[in-house]
């Protein structure tokens, strides 16, 4: 089968991101949400690309399998729950840690089953997995934008799915026998340049689209652990998951320099995260024998966890607020909340102003507002592009009382 959409030489990555986004568009090949750009399209067929994933002989050994909260595979982590596998999910954007288990209330009905494996579900079901836990993942499910059958894969351009795999790998809890599976539709396949890509980049095993599976036999090698230099300092920030193998491996005595060529010694550290770093302690706390136990940590000492203690209770000295305007008529308050939660970007607080086609949500810091704003650039509902920014007037920094917010929020019109 010849690829639906050509490429010339010379081209990018974020050329095809944007010739795969424009095509499925124009083609009407995807379902909410919409528009696909800058997402992981929820591609038409994508539960008859899911239902491959059984009849590989690696799903049907597999004990854990990891696969990705977004929309088309969907799915894919309701068949996993099904076969009565261990499922693990990213934590949106690893703002809170690597990834979750999702668990099923006991005897839980084909319905609670389902429930499990939607956006909501995942939020409602799951408990952290602590970054010392001993588990080993037997199969990787992700999404793409775009994939070629020799196992390239080119992602949304955030890189998320690269850096879990290499976090993982730090872990212990993959290895090259780990295989990674992607689910697709058809036109995503592409003939991609091997020189696009970088050691850094994940290479898929197989690849299920709604009429074929390809076996790859990708002989190139997967991420190897994170590679700190292409991690800079403001990726230190927005994913606080990453100052955790930072000190880490730094206390291994693993290269950390950072993608600007030097080294961040540990007043620089403080300087950024608000956070000292770690001592070895004989007082750490271990891992429990239950490797998804709630409680435990991973050999932070007293410092640390009091450090983290002091940002949380602090939090909400940083709220952040996102306006939404241009909300057609007919939606519901409820509507709303749920195409927030498929996007992961829930807020803290929903001001809904109905009458006035839009509302305010309220997101514990800038950095978590501006990935909501990001997610959902270009939402499209019920024919409407809702218009998703920064709200202009933020408050004083505080948890705003409702007369200050609705002084604030009117400003706005």
């Amino acid at each position: 089968m010849e690829p639906a959409i050509k490429l010339q030489p010379g081209v990018t990555k974020g050329d095809i991101r944007q010739k795969i986004w424009d095509y499925m568009e124009k083609n009407n090949l995807a379902n909410f949400p919409r528009p696909v750009h800058h997402r992981i399209p929820n591609f038409k067929g994508a539960a008859q690309a899911a239902e491959n994933l059984p009849s590989l002989r690696e799903f049907k050994n597999a004990l854990i399998v990891k696969v990705n909260p977004d929309k088309p595979q969907e799915k894919v982590r309701l068949l996993v729950l099904e076969a009565r596998k261990t499922l693990l999910v990213p934590t949106p954007r690893l703002r809170k840690g690597l990834f979750n288990k999702i668990v099923p209330p006991p005897g839980a009905a084909k319905e609670i089953i389902r429930v499990c494996s939607t956006a909501q579900g995942v939020k409602d079901f799951s408990v952290p997995v602590q970054l010392d836990a001993k588990v080993h993942i037997d199969l990787v499910v992700v999404g793409s934008v775009a994939v070629s059958k020799n196992g390239w894969r080119i992602g949304k351009g955030e890189g998320f799915a690269d850096l879990e795999y290499a976090m993982m790998v730090s872990m212990g809890s993959i290895d090259e026998k780990t295989v990674v599976v992607t689910t697709v539709h058809d036109c995503q396949l592409l003939d991609i340049p091997e020189e696009l890509m970088d050691n850094h980049d994940l290479i898929v095993d197989y690849i299920l689209t709604p009429t074929q599976v390809i076996t790859t036999d990708c002989k190139r090698s997967k991420p190897q652990g994170i590679i700190w230099s292409k991690v800079d300092l403001e990726m230190m920030q927005k994913i606080p998951i990453l100052k955790s193998f930072y000190c880490r491996e730094k206390q291994e005595g693993k290269d950390v320099a950072l993608k600007d060529e030097r080294c961040i010694d540990e007043k620089e550290l403080q300087k950024f995260s608000g956070e000292r770093m770690p001592r070895k302690s004989a007082n750490a706390t271990r891992l429990k024998s239950d490797p998804f136990e709630k409680t435990g940590s991973c050999d932070k000492c007293e410092e640390e966890t009091e450090c983290e203690t002091k940002a949380q209770s602090n939090a909400t000295s940083r709220v952040t607020a996102v306006y939404m305007g241009n909300i057609p008529p007919s939606l519901r308050v409820s509507e709303l909340k749920n195409i927030l939660r498929d996007h992961n970007v829930a807020p803290l607080r929903l001001n809904w102003q109905g009458a006035q086609h839009r509302a305010f949500l309220d997101y514990k810091d800038e950095i978590t507002a501006e990935a909501a704003v990001t997610s959902l650039a270009g939402l499209s509902v019920s024919g409407s592009i809702i218009r998703v920014e920064l709200a202009k007037h933020q408050g004083d920094n505080r948890f705003r009382s409702q007369t200050n917010a609705r002084v604030n929020r009117q400003s706005l019109t």
